[in-house]
């Protein structure tokens, strides 16, 4: 057996205890970061940050600040772009990075890993595509405007998971879980739907150089790379690429982590029962004090075997994303001037057809499908719950944030007065889908019955 190599480390010394006040100054902070909800929270809190400061003496401030033009480059090649696009076309490729992980998870060791499990969230994800696109199609009929109508397919998984832990036993895990697979395969079919339509015109050449990048990208995934440096220069070629490419370049990070690794690199079973050997090899030892660094040092390479790096950069930009990113995104494009309109403009097409394909495309589409398929016998009702609940849960699933912003923004980037009909829709059509829904979970449906 490998043993490990002697200590040349000093003795670590116990860390310095943190002061009392410091810690109880800090104890709602943490506390607050550990709630499940606390990325809605942040999210929703800088959504109505943008609202209030687009609507304040202040209002010229904030589209100073995020169309403030930016120039990077080396020697006589430069690019320019502003702040906001630089969010929303460069940060949020890591929202996207998150995504194409999370859905490599379910897909090999989750909720979606057979298709039994996946076939039902699926069909009801399909359900809640197409109808609200078809309504707002039908609404925005005939009228330039009908180029947003991937806008109400979205699903925001962070404020829909959130509303659902604000009920919290009277929902089954089950139908959590159902909500979570449903949203994922909803991110999906909008990823599909941002590259298919949503591009700036197809470039051949560019496309097979991306093409030959993503080949880099599974042979990377084939040799089990777990550092993330040769990821992070492959991802940026990746996003250049595709950028010239014509597909939306956000989508990259959808196409890296899918790629990234999510089998561990050894089986547990044998790393367990080599560290156990181990393990008792050194405690039948004498005391050496000198080698403990590399002893623990040893255990701790041989656990990190264990984590896929698929677990390990997840953990890693997860924070980031949901803490950072998602939210400064939020700030960047809610911003909505509410000056010369009223309670009629929401009855303009635009805004109509997102608010009517949100609240009741969504939960019309949801339901219809999934009851559908449960009465054919595709699968049973999901976590045993009654269709009270599915239908609660059926309307939460039309609160379309994130994704429905970003998807408002490529159909509507050059026309702004559309552009803040359509985000004033996604507002008060996912306002509307959480406050419905949570009523019908909290006081109308039945509580969950024990799977």
């Amino acid at each position: 057996m490998e043993s490990p190599p002697p200590s040349t480390a000093p003795r670590t010394r116990s860390p310095t205890p943190v002061p009392a006040l410091f810690r109880a100054a800090i104890a709602p902070l943490r506390a607050f970061f550990q709630l499940q909800t606390s990325s809605g929270i942040l999210l929703a809190l800088s959504a109505v940050v943008a609202m209030a400061w687009a609507n304040s003496p202040w209002a010229t401030s904030h589209e100073r600040l995020f169309d403030a033009r930016l120039s990077f480059g080396v020697a006589s090649t430069h690019a320019t772009f502003t702040v906001r696009q630089l969010i929303n076309d460069g940060l949020m490729t890591l929202f996207f990075f998150l995504v194409g992980m999370e859905v490599k998870r379910e897909l090999s060791a989750g909720e979606l890993r057979t298709p039994a499990r996946a076939v039902l969230p699926l069909i009801a994800a399909l359900g809640g595509m197409v109808v609200p696109g078809l309504l707002y199609a039908v609404i925005n009929a005939g009228s330039a405007a009908q180029a947003g109508w991937a806008i109400p397919m979205a699903t925001d998984i962070a404020f829909s998971i959130g509303c659902l832990s604000l009920v919290g036993s009277r929902v089954s895990h089950g139908l959590v879980v159902f909500l979570t697979a449903l949203a994922i395969f909803d991110d999906i079919g909008g990823i599909l739907v941002i590259a298919l339509f949503y591009g700036t015109g197809v470039h051949g050449g560019w496309l097979v150089a991306a093409g030959a990048v993503v080949a880099l990208l599974v042979a990377l995934n084939r040799f089990y790379v777990r550092n993330g440096i040769p990821w992070l220069l492959a991802g940026a070629a990746l996003w250049f690429t595709m950028h010239h490419g014509g597909i939306h370049a956000t989508l990259a990070g959808v196409v890296i982590g899918l790629c990234i690794p999510s089998r561990p690199t050894r089986p547990g079973r044998e790393v367990l029962d080599e560290l156990s050997v181990y393990i008792r090899d050194c405690t039948e030892r004498a005391e050496d004090e000198s080698m403990r660094g590399a002893q623990l040092l040893y255990i701790e390479e041989r656990l990190e075997e264990l984590e896929p790096p698929l677990n390990r950069f997840e953990h890693l930009w997860k924070g980031w994303v949901a803490y950072g990113i998602v939210p400064l995104f939020a700030l960047a494009n809610s911003g909505i001037s509410l000056a010369g309109m009223g309670w009629g403009d929401l009855l303009s097409p635009v805004p109509l057809g997102i608010i009517v394909g949100l609240f009741v495309g969504k939960q019309v589409g949801i339901l219809a499908f999934t009851w559908g398929a449960v009465r054919l016998g595709v699968s049973s009702m999901p976590g045993g719950g009654s269709l009270s609940q599915l239908h609660g849960v059926a309307v939460v699933a039309g609160i379309g944030f994130t994704v429905a912003l970003f998807v408002a923004g490529l159909a509507f980037g050059d026309q702004p007065a559309v552009l803040n009909e359509a985000k004033l829709g996604i507002v008060v059509g996912s306002l509307l889908s959480a406050l419905v829904g949570y009523v019908l979970l909290r006081f109308v449906a039945k509580p969950a019955v024990a799977v």
